[in-house]
């Protein structure tokens, strides 16, 4: 029997490392590969896998606030992660103001990175406190002078920052409306608008295509660098899952493409989430208690039912 523990970070709860640590003690043994898709923990992910260098960068965070943010230099290449510098982990849930908050930081980061000269840059997009559409980074940086690539966690295209994703960092329906028009006055952003995953990041993947950039999805990147269709071989389960599984988690996040390669390699998948809010038919979905303080107990139960139905 050979099991891969494959999950994403449960935001604010665990990180993908613990929780595929989890899960593999509650299967009795299972090759633990957490993976991501450009969100919080990005560098995390890779770096075990990678290794690299590690720098630090003293930036502002969403509200303007110092922040230090680490980024890694890998062969040559640059591997930076926006919520590192804007992440809405770096916000506590009351200040949260999609209004106000800046992307301005991950300006500052980049300007330092691309000071090193480093032979590429990748960017990866996801889980930001911003819906700026790059206005704070674009005050900073106006270009590249090297090849840059941004890695984005959704395929989604540029309004949907505002439609789908402010919610989640704390917008109401009238000001993911006013969200939605100030992206719609950005001129420089509207060649770009449709285009798959101009969206990630609070319209960032837009952004950084103005200024040159080449957008590809985060996810297939992440597990490409994991070699994780090479992990598949012999495999009789993996075991991936999220915090919430919504529609968002088919839009690009590393889950929903976890399931999609296991299907067509036909290896069995068993995708959790802490809430399931959108359960696709053809996948085998569990969804955990929901309540943060047991995630962990949560995973190493699903582990051991998992290990169970593995023997039947």
């Amino acid at each position: 029997m050979n099991a891969l523990a494959c999950p994403a970070s449960l935001k604010g709860v665990l990180s993908a490392r613990e929780a595929a640590a989890a899960l593999a003690e509650g299967l009795g043994g299972a090759v633990e590969l957490p993976v991501a898709d450009g969100g919080e923990g990005t560098l995390d992910v890779l770096a075990p896998t990678l290794g690299g260098e590690w720098y630090e960068a003293n930036v502002s965070d969403p509200l303007g606030r110092p922040v230090v943010a680490r980024w890694l230099l890998h062969d040559g290449s640059a591997l930076v992660e926006s919520a590192q510098a804007i992440g809405l982990g770096l916000v506590e849930e009351s200040e949260r103001d999609p209004l106000r908050a800046s992307s301005r930081g991950l300006g500052e980061l980049l300007a330092e990175v691309q000071d090193r000269d480093p032979s590429e840059i990748v960017v990866f997009l996801g889980g930001t406190a911003t819906v700026d559409g790059g206005a704070g980074l674009m005050e900073v940086l106006g270009g590249f002078r090297l090849p840059v690539r941004a890695a984005c966690d959704v395929r989604a295209p540029l309004l949907d920052a505002a439609r789908i994703f402010a919610a989640q960092k704390g917008a109401t329906p009238d000001q993911a409306a006013e969200l939605e028009r100030r992206l719609l006055e950005r001129r420089s952003l509207a060649p770009f608008r449709e285009l798959p995953g101009a969206g990630a990041a609070g319209g960032l993947g837009a952004a950084l295509a103005a200024l040159g950039a080449e957008l590809v999805e985060g996810a297939d990147l992440v597990l490409d660098l994991l070699g994780f269709r090479g992990r598949l071989d012999g495999a009789d389960l993996v075991v991936t899952g999220e915090g919430t599984v919504d529609r968002t988690t088919w839009l690009g996040k590393a889950p929903g493409e976890v399931a999609g390669l296991c299907a067509e390699l036909g290896v069995r998948c068993a995708l959790f989430g802490g809430r399931v809010v959108d359960r696709p038919g053809g996948v085998e979905v569990y969804e955990l208690s929901g309540d943060p303080e047991r995630a962990r107990e949560d995973l190493v139960a699903l582990g051991r039912r998992l290990a169970r139905s593995r023997l039947a």
